[in-house]
């Protein structure tokens, strides 16, 4: 068997090329995830989850291609949380290291840029977690990309999940709503968010901005109180989070926060802590509702990293699951038929659950969960589905 050769990427998002060579032919596949930079779990969750994989498929004989099975090579390239590294980094990984596909980024800020370099040089793309609707989209004319795809869901269906439950589950009249104007996926939701809360007949009695790197936030949460909301909606990644809750807990405000899916990693909870006890965030898979694929699969995470494995680690599992399936579909390391394969994969059964691409899109079909912070745990609250 051959072994796994990982190029880590680092150096503003540079590849290194001196961790040795592989023996022979081999599936080489791109990484480019955010291990360095403002959200650094992010990519090291990504990372452990497509080394897992490798390794796994690699101890099983490899990826069938033809007659033959071949190791599956996994180049990896930091792209420090930083668009125009990301761009760096995927223009390395398909012009220079000929991967056959990539996948990631993770941060729609990342993926958005990084997309367009694969669209141009159509080289298929999954990214596990950008859930903005641009991400697949063209920036000229709005169609779908050809050759990018997804394993999430988009923010247009996990905006109005929130906004519904908020109304629904939880009551709320009144919602405020405080996020990073400066960021890609954050400022998508708000404004959805915002669009479909009033939509279900609530109101929006605060809509505060902030800008990546603040570490203040007493203006607006002064502005939140006096408008005594029924629930807070914080879109922000799960580094800010835990800032703000401790801000707007001291000036004395009292209700709940909800949050996207950037809350996802455990992080949150040690930051958080108390602050954010009772909050809810919508989430892509929740391991107390787990199929037995995916109980297998948080066994073999836990087994391997100490410790369970957050939705990044999941989706991207479910990405490398996904473009191996259309590796072997397509029978040939060429990069349009993979991306022909991928296309028209009829159901793929991750551990996130069932996803199936609609024609003509790279957006995923599928369900969400809702999660709830408690007793410093993520626990599971309800599903939700298109």
């Amino acid at each position: 068997m051959k072994s796994l050769l990982i190029v880590i990427g680092c150096c503003g998002g540079l590849l290194l090329s001196g961790c040795g060579k592989s023996e022979g032919p081999s599936v080489k596949v791109g990484l480019n995830v955010e291990l360095t930079g403002d959200i650094p779990a992010v990519g090291a969750s990504a990372r452990n989850a497509a080394e897992l994989y490798a390794a796994q498929v690699n101890a099983a004989g490899g990826v069938a291609v033809g007659k033959d099975k071949l190791p599956l090579r996994l180049i990896v390239g930091d792209n420090a949380a930083k668009a125009e590294q990301a761009a760096a980094v995927a223009q390395r990984l398909i012009g220079q290291d000929n991967v056959v596909a990539m996948i990631g980024p993770d941060a729609s800020a990342c993926a958005i840029p990084a997309s367009e370099i694969a669209e141009s040089l159509k080289c298929p793309m999954i990214s596990p977690w950008s859930t903005n609707p641009k991400t697949t989209l063209s920036a000229t004319d709005g169609s779908p990309k050809d050759y990018v795809f997804r394993a999430c869901f988009t923010d247009t269906f996990q905006a109005g999940v929130l906004a519904k439950f908020a109304r629904n589950h939880l009551n709320a009249q009144t919602a405020a709503v405080l996020y990073d104007v400066a960021s890609e996926a954050p400022n998508g939701q708000a404004m959805l968010f915002r669009e479909t809360f009033e939509e279900a007949g609530g109101q929006i009695v605060a809509f505060e901005t902030f800008t990546t790197g603040d570490r203040g936030f007493s203006a607006q949460l002064t502005k939140i109180k006096a408008a005594n909301p029924d629930v807070i909606f914080l879109p922000t990644y799960y580094s800010d989070v835990p800032l703000i809750a401790q801000q707007a807990r001291r000036l004395g405000i009292t209700a709940p926060f909800i949050g996207s899916d950037a809350w996802s990693s455990p992080e949150i909870v040690k930051l958080g802590k108390e602050e954010i006890e009772g909050s809810y965030f919508c989430n892509h898979y929740s391991t107390q509702i787990a199929t037995p694929e995916a109980k297998k699969f948080m066994e073999d995470y836990r087994a391997k990293y100490g410790q369970d494995p957050d939705d990044v680690a999941a989706l991207t599992y479910d990405a490398v699951g996904l473009l191996v399936e259309a590796i072997q579909s397509a029978d040939r390391l060429d990069r349009e038929a993979i991306r022909d394969a991928l296309a028209n994969i009829p159901q793929f059964e991750g551990v996130t659950g069932k996803m199936q691409f609609q024609p003509g899109s790279g957006d995923p079909i599928k369900s969400a969960v809702i999660l709830q912070i408690k007793d410093g745990k993520f626990h599971w609250v309800a599903n939700a589905t298109p």
